[in-house]
């Protein structure tokens, strides 16, 4: 999966899931710019880890969850590297909560976070690819909450539905562009977040009920965010990809 020459853009690159697509794509050949929100305290670090992989990088700091903050981090990029051919869409805003006391107001904020977000990203990403005639990849961050109805999860559970489709149909529009988009689904990925929500003791235990007997890792996503954006996936496009070791399939297994 050779990305050497080719310009990536993360969102959400600090830690977890965004950090992992970065630094896959960096050791792929991919120089990349690294986003996160303002007063990160962890994109420094992810840029230290992707220089020290022999790659050139770009700190921007955005709040992606407005037009404007898109709008700024999209320009910044380009004028850092002049270009830009990949673009992983990792915006997201969660809130667990019952859906009988779920705050209205937060359902908004995570609909705009998650799903709003990442039409914004796409959208001024997809211009920039058009205008270079030159291709491009897309690839959103979605979820196994897209297809499993979880509980207290009412507004990410919409959002990434959501997402996928907004794909499958951005997709179609950009398949005259030569340009391909396409969803990963990840599964229960070990990622500070899963940690500060459930704690150690649960991540250890209940990865090793699951069928592939751990947690993913940033890094299972980030490799298949790097398939996805190499010319080994040039006649995939929209397509939503589970990678979740199983996990979809859980409940499916039995001894007898």
């Amino acid at each position: 999966m050779n990305l050497e020459g080719k310009i990536a853009l993360v969102t959400g690159a600090g830690r977890g899931i965004g950090k992992g697509c970065a630094l896959q794509l960096a050791k792929n050949g991919a120089d990349v710019v690294l986003n996160d929100r303002p007063d990160s305290p962890d994109l420094s670090a992810t840029a230290e880890e992707v220089r020290a992989l022999g790659r050139n990088c770009a700190v921007v700091e955005a709040n992606v969850f407005s037009r404007k903050g898109c709008e700024g981090l999209v320009a910044e990029a380009i004028e850092a590297f002049g270009q830009l051919d990949i673009l992983v869409s990792n915006p997201a805003y969660s809130v667990r909560e019952s859906f009988l006391d779920y705050d209205p107001q937060v359902f908004e904020d995570s609909i705009q976070g998650t799903l709003v977000s990442g039409f914004h990203m796409s959208q001024l990403v997809a211009r920039r690819l058009v205008e270079r005639k030159s291709g491009g990849k897309i690839v959103f961050i979605s979820s196994i909450h897209a297809q499993r109805p979880y509980a207290n999860s009412v507004a990410y559970n919409a959002a990434k539905l959501g997402l996928n489709h907004m794909a499958r149909t951005i997709a179609i529009e950009l398949t005259p562009h030569r340009i391909n988009v396409n969803v990963i689904e990840p599964g229960w990925i070990n990622t500070p977040g899963e940690h500060a929500t459930f704690g150690e003791e649960v991540i250890i235990e209940q990865g090793k009920k699951l069928p592939w007997g751990r947690l993913g890792t940033p890094a299972d996503i980030g490799m298949t965010a790097a398939f996805l954006a190499s010319e080994q996936a040039d006649y995939i496009t929209g397509a939503v990809l589970p990678v979740d070791g199983g996990f979809s399939f859980k409940d499916c297994f039995s001894e007898y």
